[in-house]
């Protein structure tokens, strides 16, 4: 190649924000995910959405659907660029079984933490809740491999949690009802989901140490 030929960066970008490969095709999948269950209209969206009388009538699906609708293609579009944001910094760090452990006890919080604590929500949509989750696992892991900017984004992580639970929503999330209990309660099981990868970690290498002493 001459210095006169340009140089293609594509692959080093795409890269640096864990788009590349299967990586990208997996995150299209999730934003998919997120954004065709609000395109199919608000009689969809009521159908799906996290509602308490329909959950204690038997339609438990709801549990997990209430994560995946949401108010308009406006939130829906907030929450994939958080999406978005989280894969940057956490999707290869973590494996498929790993990724999809933290969503689901993330999920089982946010709903029990509904469904025990705040028994006068009736509804609910959206993946801000999930998305804490992850935040919360994915900055655990920061600090276990002592990522220089695992302290700052622990930091400012914290500071939106509590400002939420003093104060109330922030400000560019005042574009529609918002439920910040989701946001602490998928923390919280975000949290419970990373201490429980981290101890498994710790257990496997003291087995292997073991055996490689035995």
């Amino acid at each position: 190649m001459t210095n006169d030929e340009p140089v293609n960066c594509r692959p080093t970008v795409l890269q640096s924000l864990n788009c590349d490969g299967r990586r990208g095709g997996s995150l299209l999948l999730a934003c998919a995910g997120l954004l065709l269950p609000t395109l199919g209209g608000p009689s969809l969206t009521a159908m799906l959405r996290y509602e308490r009388t329909a959950i204690g009538a038997g339609e438990t699906w709801r549990l997990l659907t209430g994560h995946v609708v949401h108010l308009g293609l406006e939130h829906a579009l907030l929450n994939v660029i958080g999406l978005c944001l989280l894969w940057t910094l956490f999707a290869r760090l973590l494996r498929f079984g790993e990724a999809l452990f933290i969503v689901l006890l993330s999920v089982a919080s946010i709903d029990a933490g509904f469904w025990l604590l705040d028994p006068s929500l009736q509804w609910y949509v959206g993946a801000s809740g999930l998305l804490n989750g992850v935040m919360a696992a994915g900055t655990l892991l920061l600090l276990r491999l002592r990522d220089r900017i695992a302290w700052p984004t622990l930091t400012v992580f914290l500071a939106k949690l509590v400002w939420e639970q003093l104060q109330g929503p922030l400000p560019l999330e005042s574009n529609g009802p918002v439920v910040v209990n989701a946001h602490l309660y998928g923390a919280l099981g975000g949290l419970a989901a990373g201490m429980l990868l981290w101890a498994r970690v710790a257990i496997m290498r003291a087995l292997q140490h073991r055996a490689e002493h035995d």
